[in-house]
Protein backbone atom coordinates (compact mmCIF):
# COMPACT_ATOMS: atom_id res chain seq x y z
CA UNK A 1 0.00 0.00 0.00
CA UNK A 2 1.46 3.35 -1.03
CA UNK A 3 1.75 6.16 1.48
CA UNK A 4 1.10 9.79 0.66
CA UNK A 5 4.12 11.95 1.44
CA UNK A 6 3.53 15.54 2.42
CA UNK A 7 5.91 18.42 2.86
CA UNK A 8 6.56 19.26 6.50
CA UNK A 9 4.90 22.54 7.59
CA UNK A 10 7.03 25.52 6.51
CA UNK A 11 9.64 23.06 5.15
CA UNK A 12 10.53 21.99 8.67
CA UNK A 13 11.13 25.51 9.99
CA UNK A 14 9.57 26.78 13.20
CA UNK A 15 6.45 28.90 12.91
CA UNK A 16 8.03 31.71 14.92
CA UNK A 17 10.96 31.90 12.50
CA UNK A 18 8.65 32.08 9.49
CA UNK A 19 6.50 34.79 11.10
CA UNK A 20 9.53 36.84 12.16
CA UNK A 21 10.97 36.69 8.66
CA UNK A 22 7.70 37.72 7.01
CA UNK A 23 6.90 40.54 9.43
CA UNK A 24 10.38 41.94 8.88
CA UNK A 25 9.75 41.81 5.13
CA UNK A 26 6.41 43.60 5.61
CA UNK A 27 8.10 46.37 7.64
CA UNK A 28 10.79 46.85 4.99
CA UNK A 29 8.21 47.14 2.21
CA UNK A 30 5.94 49.41 4.26
CA UNK A 31 8.71 51.90 5.12
CA UNK A 32 10.34 51.82 1.67
CA UNK A 33 8.02 54.46 0.16
CA UNK A 34 4.88 56.55 0.65
CA UNK A 35 2.59 54.37 -1.49
CA UNK A 36 -0.58 53.46 0.49
CA UNK A 37 -1.57 49.84 1.00
CA UNK A 38 -4.95 48.23 0.32
CA UNK A 39 -5.60 44.84 1.92
CA UNK A 40 -8.35 42.66 0.49
CA UNK A 41 -10.23 41.13 3.45
CA UNK A 42 -13.01 38.58 3.03
CA UNK A 43 -13.01 37.33 6.62
CA UNK A 44 -11.75 33.93 5.43
CA UNK A 45 -8.61 32.18 6.60
CA UNK A 46 -6.18 33.47 3.94
CA UNK A 47 -7.08 37.16 4.15
CA UNK A 48 -7.17 36.92 7.95
CA UNK A 49 -3.66 35.45 7.97
CA UNK A 50 -2.35 38.24 5.73
CA UNK A 51 -3.97 40.99 7.78
CA UNK A 52 -2.56 39.48 10.99
CA UNK A 53 0.95 39.48 9.52
CA UNK A 54 0.66 43.13 8.50
CA UNK A 55 -0.85 44.06 11.87
CA UNK A 56 1.96 42.33 13.81
CA UNK A 57 4.59 43.96 11.59
CA UNK A 58 3.23 47.50 12.01
CA UNK A 59 2.79 47.06 15.74
CA UNK A 60 6.55 46.65 16.11
CA UNK A 61 7.26 49.87 14.22
CA UNK A 62 7.75 53.11 16.16
CA UNK A 63 4.58 55.24 16.11
CA UNK A 64 6.32 57.97 14.12
CA UNK A 65 6.97 55.49 11.28
CA UNK A 66 3.33 54.40 11.01
CA UNK A 67 2.56 57.19 8.60
CA UNK A 68 1.24 55.34 5.56
CA UNK A 69 -2.47 54.42 5.48
CA UNK A 70 -3.41 50.75 5.25
CA UNK A 71 -6.94 50.42 3.89
CA UNK A 72 -8.69 47.12 4.65
CA UNK A 73 -11.50 46.63 2.14
CA UNK A 74 -14.21 44.00 2.38
CA UNK A 75 -16.81 43.72 -0.37
CA UNK A 76 -20.31 42.70 0.72
CA UNK A 77 -22.35 41.70 -2.34
CA UNK A 78 -25.53 41.92 -0.17
CA UNK A 79 -26.19 38.25 -0.97
CA UNK A 80 -23.30 36.80 1.03
CA UNK A 81 -23.85 33.81 3.29
CA UNK A 82 -25.59 35.59 6.23
CA UNK A 83 -23.45 33.89 8.88
CA UNK A 84 -20.24 34.88 7.10
CA UNK A 85 -21.50 38.41 6.38
CA UNK A 86 -22.31 38.93 10.07
CA UNK A 87 -18.90 37.55 11.03
CA UNK A 88 -17.08 39.94 8.68
CA UNK A 89 -19.17 42.93 9.77
CA UNK A 90 -18.39 42.30 13.44
CA UNK A 91 -14.72 41.78 12.61
CA UNK A 92 -14.51 45.13 10.78
CA UNK A 93 -16.09 46.94 13.74
CA UNK A 94 -13.70 45.29 16.19
CA UNK A 95 -10.79 45.99 13.86
CA UNK A 96 -11.52 49.71 13.59
CA UNK A 97 -11.70 50.16 17.37
CA UNK A 98 -8.55 48.11 18.00
CA UNK A 99 -6.56 50.00 15.35
CA UNK A 100 -7.41 53.32 17.01
CA UNK A 101 -6.54 52.04 20.46
CA UNK A 102 -3.21 50.60 19.24
CA UNK A 103 -2.41 53.72 17.17
CA UNK A 104 -2.18 51.79 13.91
CA UNK A 105 -2.92 53.41 10.51
CA UNK A 106 -5.33 50.59 9.61
CA UNK A 107 -8.71 51.75 8.26
CA UNK A 108 -11.45 49.14 7.58
CA UNK A 109 -13.99 49.77 4.81
CA UNK A 110 -17.13 47.76 4.03
CA UNK A 111 -17.85 48.12 0.31
CA UNK A 112 -21.14 47.33 -1.41
CA UNK A 113 -22.18 47.44 -5.07
CA UNK A 114 -24.14 50.40 -6.38
CA UNK A 115 -27.86 49.79 -6.12
CA UNK A 116 -28.16 49.42 -9.90
CA UNK A 117 -25.52 46.65 -9.80
CA UNK A 118 -26.96 44.47 -7.03
CA UNK A 119 -28.12 40.90 -7.59
CA UNK A 120 -31.84 41.46 -7.02
CA UNK A 121 -32.05 44.72 -8.98
CA UNK A 122 -30.63 42.94 -12.01
CA UNK A 123 -32.56 39.68 -11.59
CA UNK A 124 -35.93 40.96 -10.36
CA UNK A 125 -35.71 44.51 -11.66
CA UNK A 126 -34.18 44.07 -15.12
CA UNK A 127 -35.06 40.41 -15.54
CA UNK A 128 -31.54 39.01 -15.98
CA UNK A 129 -31.74 35.21 -15.70
CA UNK A 130 -29.90 33.46 -12.88
CA UNK A 131 -26.14 33.60 -13.61
CA UNK A 132 -24.58 30.82 -15.66
CA UNK A 133 -20.95 30.17 -16.69
CA UNK A 134 -21.66 31.65 -20.14
CA UNK A 135 -23.61 34.60 -18.73
CA UNK A 136 -21.78 35.45 -15.53
CA UNK A 137 -23.16 38.94 -15.10
CA UNK A 138 -22.84 39.01 -11.30
CA UNK A 139 -19.12 38.91 -10.43
CA UNK A 140 -18.10 42.04 -12.32
CA UNK A 141 -20.99 44.13 -10.98
CA UNK A 142 -21.08 42.93 -7.39
CA UNK A 143 -17.48 42.04 -6.50
CA UNK A 144 -15.01 43.61 -8.89
CA UNK A 145 -16.50 47.07 -9.47
CA UNK A 146 -16.78 48.13 -5.79
CA UNK A 147 -13.19 47.14 -4.96
CA UNK A 148 -11.74 48.52 -8.20
CA UNK A 149 -13.60 51.80 -7.71
CA UNK A 150 -12.09 52.15 -4.23
CA UNK A 151 -8.58 51.27 -5.43
CA UNK A 152 -8.81 53.74 -8.33
CA UNK A 153 -9.74 56.49 -5.87
CA UNK A 154 -6.64 55.68 -3.83
CA UNK A 155 -4.51 55.72 -7.00
CA UNK A 156 -5.97 59.07 -8.11
CA UNK A 157 -5.26 60.57 -4.70
CA UNK A 158 -1.73 59.17 -4.24
CA UNK A 159 -0.64 58.22 -7.76
CA UNK A 160 -0.07 54.58 -6.87
CA UNK A 161 -1.29 51.77 -4.58
CA UNK A 162 0.02 48.45 -3.32
CA UNK A 163 -2.57 45.66 -2.99
CA UNK A 164 -1.88 43.13 -0.24
CA UNK A 165 -3.78 39.92 -1.01
CA UNK A 166 -4.17 36.48 0.52
CA UNK A 167 -3.77 34.64 -2.78
CA UNK A 168 -1.84 31.35 -2.62
CA UNK A 169 -0.39 29.07 -5.27
CA UNK A 170 -1.81 26.04 -3.48
CA UNK A 171 -5.39 27.21 -4.06
CA UNK A 172 -5.52 25.85 -7.61
CA UNK A 173 -3.36 25.11 -10.63
CA UNK A 174 -4.88 28.08 -12.47
CA UNK A 175 -4.00 30.42 -9.58
CA UNK A 176 -0.45 29.03 -9.45
CA UNK A 177 0.03 29.59 -13.19
CA UNK A 178 -1.32 33.15 -13.01
CA UNK A 179 0.91 34.02 -10.06
CA UNK A 180 3.96 32.51 -11.74
CA UNK A 181 3.25 34.62 -14.83
CA UNK A 182 3.04 37.84 -12.81
CA UNK A 183 6.21 36.95 -10.89
CA UNK A 184 8.20 37.40 -14.11
CA UNK A 185 7.13 41.04 -14.28
CA UNK A 186 8.02 41.97 -10.72
CA UNK A 187 9.43 45.48 -10.53
CA UNK A 188 10.60 45.11 -6.93
CA UNK A 189 11.20 42.11 -4.76
CA UNK A 190 7.82 40.47 -3.94
CA UNK A 191 5.77 43.13 -5.77
CA UNK A 192 3.99 42.00 -8.97
CA UNK A 193 2.23 44.21 -11.52
CA UNK A 194 -1.57 44.25 -11.54
CA UNK A 195 -2.77 43.64 -15.09
CA UNK A 196 -6.25 45.03 -14.44
CA UNK A 197 -5.49 48.20 -12.51
CA UNK A 198 -2.82 50.62 -13.74
CA UNK A 199 -0.40 52.08 -11.18
CA UNK A 200 -1.03 49.30 -8.68
CA UNK A 201 1.26 46.50 -7.50
CA UNK A 202 0.37 43.24 -5.75
CA UNK A 203 2.07 41.87 -2.66
CA UNK A 204 1.13 38.30 -1.62
CA UNK A 205 3.02 37.44 1.57
CA UNK A 206 1.53 33.94 2.07
CA UNK A 207 1.67 32.91 -1.60
CA UNK A 208 3.78 29.80 -0.83
CA UNK A 209 1.82 28.64 2.21
CA UNK A 210 -0.33 25.51 2.21
CA UNK A 211 -3.81 25.22 3.74
CA UNK A 212 -2.31 23.46 6.76
CA UNK A 213 0.27 26.18 7.29
CA UNK A 214 -2.40 28.89 7.20
CA UNK A 215 -4.39 27.13 9.91
CA UNK A 216 -1.28 26.44 11.98
CA UNK A 217 -0.50 30.17 11.99
CA UNK A 218 -4.06 31.20 12.84
CA UNK A 219 -4.42 28.72 15.68
CA UNK A 220 -1.03 29.41 17.27
CA UNK A 221 -1.00 33.19 16.77
CA UNK A 222 -3.79 35.05 18.56
CA UNK A 223 -5.80 37.54 16.54
CA UNK A 224 -4.31 41.00 17.27
CA UNK A 225 -7.58 42.93 16.85
CA UNK A 226 -9.50 40.63 19.19
CA UNK A 227 -11.69 38.64 16.77
CA UNK A 228 -11.16 35.03 17.84
CA UNK A 229 -9.62 32.74 15.22
CA UNK A 230 -11.12 29.70 16.92
CA UNK A 231 -14.55 31.05 15.99
CA UNK A 232 -13.31 31.27 12.40
CA UNK A 233 -12.21 27.64 12.60
CA UNK A 234 -15.64 26.68 13.95
CA UNK A 235 -17.30 28.47 11.03
CA UNK A 236 -15.15 26.58 8.53
CA UNK A 237 -15.82 23.35 10.37
CA UNK A 238 -19.55 23.92 10.13
CA UNK A 239 -19.21 24.56 6.41
CA UNK A 240 -17.48 21.22 5.73
CA UNK A 241 -19.76 18.37 4.70
CA UNK A 242 -18.05 15.89 7.02
CA UNK A 243 -18.08 18.33 9.97
CA UNK A 244 -14.32 17.91 10.21
CA UNK A 245 -11.84 20.75 10.25
CA UNK A 246 -8.98 19.56 12.46
CA UNK A 247 -5.75 21.24 13.36
CA UNK A 248 -2.57 20.08 11.67
CA UNK A 249 -1.04 17.62 14.08
CA UNK A 250 0.92 15.28 11.81
CA UNK A 251 1.76 14.59 8.17
CA UNK A 252 -1.52 12.77 7.49
CA UNK A 253 -3.94 15.22 9.06
CA UNK A 254 -6.23 16.82 6.45
CA UNK A 255 -7.26 20.45 6.63
CA UNK A 256 -10.59 22.11 5.97
CA UNK A 257 -9.05 24.68 3.67
CA UNK A 258 -11.27 23.66 0.76
CA UNK A 259 -14.41 25.14 2.31
CA UNK A 260 -15.74 27.95 0.15
CA UNK A 261 -17.98 30.78 1.25
CA UNK A 262 -19.79 32.90 -1.29
CA UNK A 263 -23.14 34.28 -2.37
CA UNK A 264 -26.05 32.21 -1.15
CA UNK A 265 -27.82 32.90 -4.46
CA UNK A 266 -24.96 31.50 -6.57
CA UNK A 267 -26.12 29.32 -9.49
CA UNK A 268 -22.64 28.99 -10.96
CA UNK A 269 -22.09 25.91 -8.78
CA UNK A 270 -24.18 22.75 -8.59
CA UNK A 271 -24.88 23.24 -4.89
CA UNK A 272 -24.07 25.70 -2.13
CA UNK A 273 -22.10 23.10 -0.19
CA UNK A 274 -20.93 25.43 2.57
CA UNK A 275 -24.41 26.68 3.49
CA UNK A 276 -25.93 23.20 3.10
CA UNK A 277 -23.27 21.84 5.46
CA UNK A 278 -23.96 24.61 7.98
CA UNK A 279 -27.67 23.78 7.96
CA UNK A 280 -27.05 20.03 8.22
CA UNK A 281 -24.35 20.27 10.90
CA UNK A 282 -25.94 22.80 13.22
CA UNK A 283 -29.61 22.80 14.27
CA UNK A 284 -29.26 26.45 15.23
CA UNK A 285 -28.68 27.29 11.55
CA UNK A 286 -31.82 25.57 10.24
CA UNK A 287 -33.30 29.04 9.84
CA UNK A 288 -31.28 29.36 6.61
CA UNK A 289 -33.22 26.56 4.89
CA UNK A 290 -35.54 29.01 3.02
CA UNK A 291 -32.43 30.52 1.43
CA UNK A 292 -31.29 27.13 0.17
CA UNK A 293 -34.77 26.46 -1.19
CA UNK A 294 -34.91 29.78 -3.04
CA UNK A 295 -31.42 29.27 -4.44
CA UNK A 296 -32.41 25.83 -5.77
CA UNK A 297 -35.54 27.32 -7.35
CA UNK A 298 -33.39 29.89 -9.15
CA UNK A 299 -31.15 27.08 -10.39
CA UNK A 300 -34.04 25.01 -11.79
CA UNK A 301 -33.54 25.20 -15.58
CA UNK A 302 -36.62 23.03 -16.24
CA UNK A 303 -38.86 26.04 -15.57
CA UNK A 304 -37.06 28.48 -17.85
CA UNK A 305 -39.53 27.89 -20.68
CA UNK A 306 -42.36 29.31 -18.59
CA UNK A 307 -40.41 32.01 -16.75
CA UNK A 308 -38.39 33.63 -19.56
CA UNK A 309 -39.46 35.71 -22.54
CA UNK A 310 -38.78 34.38 -26.04
CA UNK A 311 -37.47 37.83 -26.96
CA UNK A 312 -34.20 39.43 -25.91
CA UNK A 313 -34.14 42.54 -23.74
CA UNK A 314 -34.35 44.81 -26.80
CA UNK A 315 -37.18 42.80 -28.38
CA UNK A 316 -35.07 40.87 -30.91
CA UNK A 317 -35.55 37.14 -31.49
CA UNK A 318 -32.33 35.14 -31.74
CA UNK A 319 -31.89 31.55 -32.86
CA UNK A 320 -29.53 28.75 -31.88
CA UNK A 321 -29.88 25.50 -33.84
CA UNK A 322 -33.42 26.43 -34.92
CA UNK A 323 -34.41 27.16 -31.34
CA UNK A 324 -35.23 30.52 -29.81
CA UNK A 325 -32.64 31.71 -27.29
CA UNK A 326 -34.64 32.66 -24.18
CA UNK A 327 -34.44 36.25 -23.00
CA UNK A 328 -35.10 37.95 -19.65
CA UNK A 329 -37.60 36.84 -17.03
CA UNK A 330 -41.17 37.76 -17.83
CA UNK A 331 -43.12 40.19 -15.70
CA UNK A 332 -45.00 37.32 -14.04
CA UNK A 333 -41.72 35.55 -13.24
CA UNK A 334 -40.11 38.67 -11.79
CA UNK A 335 -43.16 39.28 -9.60
CA UNK A 336 -42.97 35.62 -8.52
CA UNK A 337 -39.29 35.92 -7.53
CA UNK A 338 -40.06 39.06 -5.53
CA UNK A 339 -42.85 37.30 -3.65
CA UNK A 340 -40.64 34.28 -2.92
CA UNK A 341 -37.81 36.49 -1.71
CA UNK A 342 -40.00 38.56 0.61
CA UNK A 343 -41.69 35.40 1.92
CA UNK A 344 -38.29 33.81 2.60
CA UNK A 345 -37.21 36.98 4.39
CA UNK A 346 -40.31 36.91 6.59
CA UNK A 347 -39.73 33.25 7.54
CA UNK A 348 -36.03 33.79 8.22
CA UNK A 349 -36.72 36.77 10.48
CA UNK A 350 -39.08 34.67 12.61
CA UNK A 351 -36.71 31.68 12.93
CA UNK A 352 -33.30 33.37 13.05
CA UNK A 353 -31.51 34.05 16.35
CA UNK A 354 -32.02 37.43 17.96
CA UNK A 355 -28.88 38.96 16.47
CA UNK A 356 -30.13 38.09 12.94
CA UNK A 357 -33.82 38.86 13.43
CA UNK A 358 -33.65 42.03 11.33
CA UNK A 359 -31.82 40.40 8.43
CA UNK A 360 -32.43 42.00 5.02
CA UNK A 361 -32.38 39.63 2.07
CA UNK A 362 -33.24 42.65 -0.04
CA UNK A 363 -32.78 46.28 1.01
CA UNK A 364 -35.40 48.97 0.80
CA UNK A 365 -33.13 50.89 -1.58
CA UNK A 366 -33.17 47.90 -3.93
CA UNK A 367 -36.97 47.69 -3.75
CA UNK A 368 -37.28 51.35 -4.75
CA UNK A 369 -34.92 50.81 -7.69
CA UNK A 370 -36.83 47.70 -8.83
CA UNK A 371 -40.07 49.65 -8.68
CA UNK A 372 -38.53 52.43 -10.77
CA UNK A 373 -37.28 49.97 -13.39
CA UNK A 374 -40.62 48.20 -13.63
CA UNK A 375 -42.64 51.38 -14.09
CA UNK A 376 -40.34 53.70 -16.03
CA UNK A 377 -38.09 51.32 -17.98
CA UNK A 378 -40.35 48.35 -18.58
CA UNK A 379 -43.54 50.46 -18.66
CA UNK A 380 -45.34 48.12 -16.26
CA UNK A 381 -47.49 51.05 -15.28
CA UNK A 382 -49.83 49.18 -13.00
CA UNK A 383 -47.06 49.62 -10.36
CA UNK A 384 -47.46 46.20 -8.74
CA UNK A 385 -44.48 46.24 -6.34
CA UNK A 386 -46.18 48.07 -3.43
CA UNK A 387 -49.09 45.64 -3.57
CA UNK A 388 -46.78 42.59 -3.59
CA UNK A 389 -44.82 44.04 -0.68
CA UNK A 390 -47.94 44.65 1.40
CA UNK A 391 -49.41 41.21 0.63
CA UNK A 392 -46.23 39.32 1.58
CA UNK A 393 -45.08 41.38 4.58
CA UNK A 394 -48.37 42.68 5.96
CA UNK A 395 -46.82 46.16 6.07
CA UNK A 396 -47.48 49.22 3.97
CA UNK A 397 -44.79 49.91 1.39
CA UNK A 398 -42.91 53.06 2.50
CA UNK A 399 -42.32 54.39 -1.01
CA UNK A 400 -43.64 57.69 -2.24
CA UNK A 401 -46.51 57.80 -4.78
CA UNK A 402 -45.36 57.84 -8.39
CA UNK A 403 -46.25 60.51 -10.94
CA UNK A 404 -49.94 59.84 -11.58
CA UNK A 405 -49.54 60.87 -15.20
CA UNK A 406 -47.25 57.86 -15.77
CA UNK A 407 -49.28 55.27 -13.89
CA UNK A 408 -52.44 53.69 -15.28
CA UNK A 409 -55.18 53.10 -12.71
CA UNK A 410 -56.08 49.55 -11.70
CA UNK A 411 -59.53 49.87 -13.29
CA UNK A 412 -58.04 50.87 -16.63
CA UNK A 413 -55.60 47.96 -16.53
CA UNK A 414 -58.43 45.52 -15.80
CA UNK A 415 -60.40 46.93 -18.74
CA UNK A 416 -57.39 46.57 -21.04
CA UNK A 417 -56.89 42.96 -19.92
CA UNK A 418 -60.55 42.24 -20.57
CA UNK A 419 -60.29 43.65 -24.10
CA UNK A 420 -57.07 41.71 -24.88
CA UNK A 421 -58.28 38.47 -23.33
CA UNK A 422 -55.56 35.79 -23.18
CA UNK A 423 -53.34 37.61 -25.67
CA UNK A 424 -50.51 38.60 -23.29
CA UNK A 425 -48.31 39.96 -26.07
CA UNK A 426 -51.08 42.26 -27.31
CA UNK A 427 -51.83 43.41 -23.76
CA UNK A 428 -48.21 44.30 -22.96
CA UNK A 429 -47.76 46.07 -26.30
CA UNK A 430 -50.81 48.29 -25.86
CA UNK A 431 -49.91 48.99 -22.24
CA UNK A 432 -46.38 50.01 -23.28
CA UNK A 433 -47.71 52.19 -26.12
CA UNK A 434 -49.92 54.01 -23.63
CA UNK A 435 -47.00 54.42 -21.24
CA UNK A 436 -44.71 55.82 -23.94
CA UNK A 437 -47.41 58.28 -25.05
CA UNK A 438 -47.96 59.44 -21.46
CA UNK A 439 -44.21 59.83 -20.93
CA UNK A 440 -43.79 62.04 -24.00
CA UNK A 441 -46.94 63.99 -23.19
CA UNK A 442 -45.14 65.58 -20.25
CA UNK A 443 -42.11 66.67 -22.32
CA UNK A 444 -41.74 70.10 -23.89
CA UNK A 445 -40.23 68.46 -26.99
CA UNK A 446 -41.62 65.21 -28.30
CA UNK A 447 -38.59 64.39 -30.44
CA UNK A 448 -38.08 60.62 -30.54
CA UNK A 449 -41.72 59.67 -29.94
CA UNK A 450 -42.19 57.84 -33.25
CA UNK A 451 -38.98 55.87 -32.78
CA UNK A 452 -40.03 54.85 -29.26
CA UNK A 453 -43.49 53.78 -30.47
CA UNK A 454 -41.94 51.81 -33.33
CA UNK A 455 -39.69 49.87 -30.94
CA UNK A 456 -42.74 48.90 -28.89
CA UNK A 457 -44.63 47.73 -31.99
CA UNK A 458 -41.66 45.72 -33.22
CA UNK A 459 -41.39 43.99 -29.87
CA UNK A 460 -45.10 43.12 -29.82
CA UNK A 461 -45.31 42.27 -33.51
CA UNK A 462 -45.58 38.48 -33.02
CA UNK A 463 -48.67 36.41 -32.32
CA UNK A 464 -46.75 33.97 -30.11
CA UNK A 465 -43.36 32.29 -29.73
CA UNK A 466 -43.93 29.97 -32.70
CA UNK A 467 -44.73 32.95 -34.91
CA UNK A 468 -41.52 34.63 -33.71
CA UNK A 469 -39.53 31.46 -34.45
CA UNK A 470 -40.94 31.21 -37.98
CA UNK A 471 -40.23 34.89 -38.58
CA UNK A 472 -36.62 34.57 -37.39
CA UNK A 473 -36.05 31.53 -39.61
CA UNK A 474 -37.40 33.31 -42.68
CA UNK A 475 -35.27 36.34 -41.96
CA UNK A 476 -32.16 34.19 -41.51
CA UNK A 477 -32.80 32.40 -44.79
CA UNK A 478 -33.26 35.73 -46.54
CA UNK A 479 -29.94 37.01 -45.23
CA UNK A 480 -28.12 33.83 -46.22
CA UNK A 481 -29.28 33.98 -49.83
CA UNK A 482 -29.37 36.84 -52.30
CA UNK A 483 -30.31 39.55 -49.81
CA UNK A 484 -31.77 41.98 -52.27
CA UNK A 485 -33.87 39.40 -54.15
CA UNK A 486 -35.16 37.70 -51.07
CA UNK A 487 -36.14 40.91 -49.36
CA UNK A 488 -38.12 42.04 -52.43
CA UNK A 489 -40.14 38.80 -52.30
CA UNK A 490 -40.76 38.97 -48.59
CA UNK A 491 -43.83 40.75 -47.19
CA UNK A 492 -43.16 44.37 -46.30
CA UNK A 493 -43.61 43.52 -42.61
CA UNK A 494 -40.19 41.81 -42.59
CA UNK A 495 -38.50 45.22 -42.66
CA UNK A 496 -39.90 46.24 -39.30
CA UNK A 497 -36.44 46.53 -37.78
CA UNK A 498 -35.32 49.19 -40.28
CA UNK A 499 -34.85 52.67 -38.88
CA UNK A 500 -37.09 55.53 -39.98
CA UNK A 501 -36.49 59.26 -39.88
CA UNK A 502 -40.05 60.13 -38.97
CA UNK A 503 -40.33 62.25 -35.88
CA UNK A 504 -43.11 63.84 -33.91
CA UNK A 505 -43.55 67.60 -33.99
CA UNK A 506 -42.88 69.60 -30.87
Amino acid sequence: MSTLTRTAPFQGRRLSDVVNELTEEVRELYTADEVPWVIGYSGGKDSTAVLQLVWLALKDLPVEQRTKPVHVISTDTLVENPVVAAWVSRSLETMGKAAQEQQLPIEPHRLTPKVEDTFWVNLIGRGYPAPRPKFRWCTERMKIRPSNTFIRKVVRRHGEAILVLGIRKAESQARARAMAKHEKGRVRDRLSPNGNLPNSLVYSPVEDWTNDEVWMFLMQQSNPWGHKNKDLLTMYQGASSDSECPLVVDDTTPSCGDSRFGCWTCTLVDQDKSMAAMVNNDREKKWMEPLLKLRDDLDDVSKEKETRDFRRMDGRVQLFNDRVIPGPYTQAAREMWLRKLLEAQAIVRKKAPDDMSNIELITMEELHEIRRLWVFKKHEVEDSLPKIYEETTGEKFPGKPLDEQLVIRAGEIELLREICGDDEIHFTMVRELLAVEREYRTKSRRSGLFEALQKVIEKGFYEDEQDALDFAKRKREALQGDTQTELKNEPQVLTLDEKTNDDAPA
